[in-house]
């Protein structure tokens, strides 16, 4: 079977792929671990889930605008003033299916053949795939684990080149937890300004911040290159509504017309009901936030504490998201285990633990680890990990 061309330069999303591999083994009454998923597991808060029952017995059911309900649109404007000091109508407002679509609708209406646009890695892989199904040219430039992934205005403004015609970046970064500082942001914001560069945020782990910095990269951004800049944010994480599949672009109203017009001819607007429920989400009470933030700090420093009883694995407290990314490269031989995602699927199929293997990321060596699940899961599977690994070097000690 001959398929379209496009269809040869992308593959599917590494990371659902392990998410589907744990779910077929559990389906099949396998106890495994899962260390895979990157929602959180915590229920929508019970305020959003009630808006949502509203809008069912209000017959709240057909469609809505393409680009959202003006209530919804207000609500997002609302919380962008509230949360980042930043000032924009409802017309630069459009509501999408979940961040990813957001970043896709935008990258189809910037980019195309002959563009060169940068992004990050270790970095979420369907950012450069996005770029590639708009014809454009992903341009990748790296940070290093010695820099604690940090992403830096020079790093990203020396790839530039006159074909440049955006940038995307992702803080806190998945897989890393690693944060774009205010000043790099500064910097990048004020140069692509000048040139004529667009910048592109994906904010999906932006409410997940751990430590009291500044990190109002929406804000910097919004002051120096409002014109090019565009705030792709999401519901999923922040509140628990990854299946509700509720996002949105906030951005130049040029732009957003033009999102409009091709969300008209794929999706059409978002679930009515998840409307309603995003937003009750971002008008009601924002305790919730701060309380999943804290049990995931909680989360975070067990599990670092507990992998740390192996001194051969890397480590890295994240600054945000819900990741560890440990290094295990100390693990991998030529006549062994070779490869991290040699290593996850070991991990998986004898020790009964999902985890995704750092080559999903372009970080080969590397493992991520969601903390997105109970501390009992995290005990229990972090024992597992550390018991397989040491299980691996003691058979291959006694070999030699």
């Amino acid at each position: 079977m001959t398929l379209a061309a496009r269809t040869t330069r992308i593959s599917v999303s590494p990371t659902m792929k392990v998410a589907a591999d744990a779910m077929k083994l559990k389906a099949q009454g396998v106890d495994i671990v899962d260390f895979g998923a990157g929602e959180p597991d915590f229920p929508t808060p019970p305020h959003v889930s009630a808006a949502a029952h509203r809008a069912i017995d209000a017959n709240f059911t057909k469609y809505t605008a393409n680009s959202g309900t003006d209530d919804l649109k207000r609500a997002i404007v609302e919380r962008h003033r509230t949360d980042n000091g930043v000032e924009y109508s409802t017309s630069e407002v459009i509501v999408s299916a979940g961040g990813k679509q957001a970043l896709y609708n935008s990258v189809l209406a910037l980019f195309g053949a002959g563009d060169e646009v940068i992004t990050h890695m270790p970095g979420w892989p369907t950012l450069v795939e996005q770029i590639k199904l708009a014809d454009a040219t992903p341009v990748i430039v790296r940070t290093h684990v010695e820099d604690g992934f940090r992403l830096t205005a020079d790093t990203l403004l020396s790839a530039v080149t006159p074909r440049t015609r955006g940038i995307i970046i992702n803080s806190p970064s998945n897989p890393t937890g690693a944060l774009m500082s205010e000043d790099d942001m500064e910097t990048v914001a004020r140069e692509t300004a000048r040139r004529g560069i667009w910048v592109l945020l994906d904010l999906c782990y932006d409410r997940l911040v751990y430590d009291p910095v500044p990190h109002n990269i929406i804000g910097v951004l919004a002051r120096h290159n409002r014109d090019r800049g565009v705030l792709c944010g999401s519901a999923s994480k922040a509140y628990a509504m990854t299946g509700w599949r509720c996002g949105w672009a906030v951005g130049p109203a040029a732009l957003v017309s033009a999102c409009n017009a091709i969300q008209s001819h794929s999706t059409s607007n978002v679930c009515s009901i998840s409307q309603r429920a995003a937003e009750a989400a971002l008008r009601g009470p924002q305790d919730c936030v701060t309380e999943m933030l804290d049990e995931y700090r909680r989360r975070r420093d067990r599990l670092y504490e507990w992998l740390s009883a192996d001194s051969r694995i890397g480590l890295l407290k994240p600054s945000g998201a819900f990741y560890m990314f440990p290094d295990v490269s100390e693990f991998l031989s030529p006549d062994g285990i070779r490869t991290s995602a040699e290593l996850a699927t070991a991990l998986l199929n004898d020790a009964r633990v999902a985890v995704t293997p750092g080559e999903a990321f372009d970080a080969p060596g590397y493992l991520r680890i969601s903390y997105a699940t109970s501390m009992q899961e995290l005990e229990r599977g972090s024992q597992r990990i550390l018991e397989y690994l040491a299980s691996r070097s003691a058979a291959r000690a006694a070999s030699i």
